[in-house]
């Protein structure tokens, strides 16, 4: 069995998911800079292994796996972080399939205008819709919190609470003015207790 690679700049969030994900399970890997910055990631060489252009991907001896989510879940599979059973795994996904639909759509126009200064995201207006939209997520995620006392998905860690605690990291840590959720810092204080999301969350841009 190859170790496998994981292709992205550690800047990006997806990436970062993925590291993670591959830290609390204990896998070794090896991981190439990809995308701003560093190679560019309309080489062919990268096209071969992602036809969209983007990171990460991951790629051991059966080939080449895109998309975060589902590369998270590749590497789950058969580990408690992506359990076996079919309710607490609808579960798990409910809250991922949330995270990249739902939650970074809310997040994205205040995040490149605020925090990245990506050019055309500089409308005021826009950046301010697109922060309440970003709290009243938030608050969503804080509501499910508090009803389940502990993780995502319910008692136990699983990827729902990989996905979503680096997006709660960098909602507290951008410029931005945020509603007060109480549940949201007790959680993102159980989640600093997790040395795998100490390593990946202060790689965060904020």
């Amino acid at each position: 069995m190859t170790i496998p690679k994981v292709l992205g700049r550690t800047t990006s969030i997806n990436v970062r998911k993925v590291l993670w994900t591959l830290d609390e399970l204990g896998v070794a890997y090896e991981r190439e800079d990809w995308g701003q910055g560093f190679s560019p990631t309309n080489d062919p060489k990268f096209l071969q292994l992602n036809p969209n252009a983007l990171v990460p991907v991951l790629v051991d001896e059966h080939g080449p796996v895109w998309e975060s989510n589902a590369i998270c879940r590749y590497v789950a599979a058969g580990t408690p972080l992506f359990p076996e059973d079919r309710r607490q795994r609808a579960l798990v996904d409910q809250w991922m399939d949330w995270q990249s639909a739902e939650l970074n759509t809310a997040w994205r126009f205040a995040f490149a205008g605020l925090v990245r200064k990506t050019p055309g995201f500089g409308d005021k207006r826009r950046i301010a819709t697109s922060v309440t939209a970003w709290n009243t997520a938030m608050g969503l995620l804080s509501a499910r919190l508090v009803d389940t006392g502990a993780h995502v998905a319910g008692d136990h860690f699983t990827l729902a609470d990989i996905v979503l605690g680096l997006s709660v990291h960098r909602w507290l840590y951008s410029p931005i003015e945020r509603e007060d959720w109480p549940t949201l810092n007790a959680y993102y204080e159980r989640l600093r207790q997790r040395p795998a999301f100490q390593k990946w969350s202060l790689a965060e841009v904020p």
